[in-house]
């Protein structure tokens, strides 16, 4: 009998075992690859080896935003993308995206693993059919072009710079003096490889795991935008596991999130270094980016007021990081 019953129970165990499918708009190397290894990690652990997931690397399975459709339909189990392509379907997120708001890893981990982040992640359970269980930190989006060093807001004037389809990041270059031109994640590599756009922001570990070192250059530091990227679980499929299944993926998300942290302290100032030794040059802005920052914050943040709940939601935001609230 006791034998009996430990062939039903294994047998119920392969019934029921899943294997996610986890979308990554990243390649090998990056943040998004190590927060995803890190949650399936720690979700083996907490069921017992009975749940899994693998990873697709490089958009496989979708651009990032069709990713966040294929998810709240169910189609998709999982996905990492960059938070400003979670933006368009729940823009109150868009608060972590204004330029010059999160200035450090240590914002970022206190806002999204705070009170602030679960009601993020509340509003975009209700906008977007997708639950928020991770975050992956990535650091700042660096600028990179193929043609001059960039110091000062003169210095891009000449310059065709690829952004995201995200309207926060287009106004904040608009403000900056240029027309930014809106691009498909999957498409960047080859228009920066081909000339189509002279360069694009994006944080050192994106640069490197992207191999953007091939096809750019020149590198500038600079600190608008902190780089924070979700891991996404389709609500309906989250629904449809039981209350103990819903709290493993909960604990696996938290501890993947943890561990993100982890990687990017242990690895972005390696990556740097490796990239400059494979022949980019890396400048600091002048003034200490000052000349970005006002035209940047009077220009971008009150277009965007209304679009992330109103001005309370940035000032939430700013008195949680101890920092001035607009008026």
């Amino acid at each position: 009998m006791t034998a009996f019953s430990v062939l039903l129970a294994t047998t119920a165990m392969s019934v029921s075992a899943k294997e996610f499918r986890i979308a990554v708009g990243d390649g090998a190397g990056g943040t998004q690859e190590a927060l995803g290894l890190a949650f399936i990690e720690a979700l083996e652990a907490r069921t017992g080896g009975a749940h899994t997931g693998s990873l697709f690397l490089n958009g496989q399975l979708g651009d990032e935003q069709d990713t966040v459709t294929a998810a709240a339909t169910g189609t998709l189990d999982f996905s990492i993308l960059a938070i400003n392509n979670v933006t368009p379907f729940s823009p109150t997120v868009g608060t972590l995206t204004l330029p010059y708001v999160i200035l450090s890893l240590e914002d970022a981990e206190a806002i999204t693993q705070g009170e602030i982040g679960q009601a993020m992640v509340d509003q975009t359970i209700e906008d977007a059919g997708v639950r928020i269980i991770g975050w992956a930190y990535s650091g700042f989006r660096v600028l990179t072009n193929s043609k001059h060093p960039v110091t000062s807001v003169a210095d891009l004037q000449d310059l065709v710079i690829r952004v995201p389809r995200n309207e926060i990041m287009i106004e904040t270059y608009k403000s900056w003096g240029i027309n930014p031109t809106p691009m498909a994640w999957s498409e960047t590599f080859a228009a920066l490889q081909q000339k189509v756009v002279d360069g694009q922001d994006n944080p050192y570990i994106t640069v490197y795991a992207m191999k953007f070192d091939e096809v750019q250059e020149h590198v500038t530091n600079l600190r608008y935008i902190f780089s924070i990227e979700p891991l996404i679980v389709s609500e309906m499929m989250f629904q449809s596991l039981s209350a103990d299944e819903q709290q493993q993926i909960l604990d696996a998300g938290h501890d993947a999130t943890i561990a993100s942290g982890q990687f990017l302290r242990a690895e972005e100032a390696k990556i740097r270094e490796e990239l400059a030794a494979r022949g980019m040059a890396i400048v600091d802005p002048e003034n200490g980016e000052q000349e970005f920052i006002d035209l940047a914050t009077t220009a971008v943040w009150p277009q965007f007021y209304d679009m992330i709940g109103g001005k309370e939601s940035l000032n939430e935001v700013l008195t949680a990081l101890g920092r001035p609230t607009v008026e």
